[in-house]
């Protein structure tokens, strides 16, 4: 990743803002937070604070995948938002374009995850070692070569859209690490975040974002 990181230039696509938190919509290609080494220092999160100096970090999304990402604005936003993504009482989906026809229309993956140590950051299915991942989808729209499918995690591990639908038989179309051959040569990975819905940090009312993928 060092060698060829060119992350994308313009401005923030703000989603929402005020006193406690900060929504936007993160371009794929951008690192969420920084890399190790001053070639991978830019990153959304320093993005953010360069316009909103007090913003700290809540969660994170891969380099390659676009969407919604929600930020605090004070410490106790910040504790309150973890503990949502902690407790999974967030609400996520996402779209994806994948590689083949899905054959049926919706479904569950339910298979442990942990990390691949020979080629991390590679993560794997492992029934030993791993740690719980699952993940509904269904199905938008199916063509012959690839599938427009929709993906709500109920759990949050690292990679886990992307090893569960490899799992399926149906890589991520332009996933760097997990698809191979024609489902690798496209201009990014097909992954958008594309609603997310949390408690308010102040009196918990329920918010819920959405930006739309550019595929």
């Amino acid at each position: 990743m060092s060698a060829d990181y060119t992350p994308p230039d313009g401005p923030l696509a703000i989603l929402h803002d005020d006193h406690e938190v900060l929504v936007v919509d993160k371009p794929a290609g951008l690192l969420s937070v920084p890399g190790k080494g001053a070639h991978l220092a830019d990153c959304l999160l320093a993005r953010v604070q360069d316009a909103f100096p007090q913003a700290l970090l809540v969660h994170r999304l891969d380099r390659d995948t676009s969407g919604v990402m929600v930020f605090a604005l004070t410490p106790h936003a910040q504790k309150h938002l973890g503990q949502q993504f902690e407790k999974r009482r967030t609400t996520k989906t996402y779209v994806a374009r994948v590689h083949g026809r899905m054959a049926d229309r919706t479904g569950t993956v339910d298979l442990p995850l942990c990390v691949d140590w020979p080629n991390r950051p590679l993560q794997h299915v492992d029934h030993v070692n791993g740690k719980p991942a699952v993940t509904d989808w269904r199905v938008v729209r199916a063509g012959d070569a690839e599938t427009r499918v929709r993906l709500m995690p109920r759990t949050g591990r690292s990679h886990q859209l992307r090893v569960h639908m490899l799992a399926l038989g149906h890589p991520i179309l332009g996933d760097p690490f997990y698809a191979t051959g024609a489902a690798r040569d496209h201009p990014r990975m097909m992954l958008h975040s594309e609603t997310l819905q949390f408690r308010h940090p102040d009196g918990g009312a329920g918010m819920r974002y959405t930006a739309k993928a550019s595929f």
